[in-house]
């Protein structure tokens, strides 16, 4: 991999995915999915590897989209979307048939939490706050959150989440069904690192076929609705809304919907 903001490495059975851009919050670019998806590729590939343990900075696991980068080279329409990075990234998660465990040391904004949703372990930093902020910049919701989300917390706090985009903090993931502990920041990746050793331990295609037979019922329900976000979420960036809401972030300004 070439991407200098992912860094990949595997040891002692565990291929970590680390996402080292703290000085843009760990902001993803197109270069940083598409690393992302090759790595968890390899990981995939590579028979010594047991686990994924993907993390972020301290203080931080990511902002979410670039959105310079993501208006200047946005993702096409219909299905070229699908072949665009962040959807490869995506695939790659969900195709990961090893155990994936997520150590979220700090802000997960956007596709920082949708991608949660896609672990097989989540533990989370006490300093940490989530949100799904699609819609507040005219989007709509992706990684198929708006089937996962309403499943694990019933609509109307689910809509909390997704329509007003509602921040919520790491014990209210734990509570929700998306993290399986809050730990000290400090102890959040060493913690999530511990769990990923202990699969050197349990035969290997066992945990495999036990996480196929997990994910096996909802699969093509996943599938399908990334499939319809990712052409509503194409079509929502070109809109007049969206248009409004990028120009106010980049202005520093709140976005004026009134005129729509």
């Amino acid at each position: 991999m070439t991407c200098p903001h992912i860094r990949f490495a595997v040891l002692d059975g565990v291929a970590t995915i680390e996402i080292a851009r703290a000085e843009k919050k760990n902001a993803l670019t197109r270069e940083m999915y598409s690393a992302m998806a090759q790595a968890l590729k390899e990981a995939q590939a590579e028979g010594k590897v047991r686990a994924v343990l993907i993390t972020g900075q301290p203080g931080i696991f990511t902002s979410g989209n670039d959105i310079e980068d993501f208006m200047s080279r946005p993702p096409g329409q219909g299905s070229d979307a699908m072949d665009s990075p962040v959807f490869q990234f995506m695939q790659a998660l969900l195709s990961c048939d090893k155990p994936v465990i997520a150590a979220v040391t700090g802000a997960a904004i956007g596709i920082g939490t949708t991608l949660l949703l896609h672990c097989d372990f989540v533990y989370v930093s006490d300093e940490a706050r989530l949100a799904m902020p699609f819609v507040s910049l005219g989007l709509v919701p992706e990684f198929a959150s708006s089937l996962v989300v309403p499943q694990l917390m019933g609509h109307r706090r689910a809509a909390e989440k997704l329509l007003l985009g509602d921040p919520f903090t790491a014990e209210q993931a734990v509570e929700c069904g998306i993290a399986n502990a809050v730990l000290p920041a400090s102890e959040v990746v060493n913690h999530a690192r511990r769990v990923a050793l202990r699969f050197n331990a349990l035969p290997p295609g066992a945990v495999r076929e036990a996480k196929q037979l997990m994910r096996a019922p909802q699969r093509e329900a996943v599938l399908k609705t990334i499939r319809e976000e990712g052409a509503l979420f194409g079509a929502r960036l070109r809109s007049p809304e969206a248009q409004e809401a990028f120009q106010a972030f980049f202005q520093k300004r709140k976005p004026d919907f009134s005129q729509f």
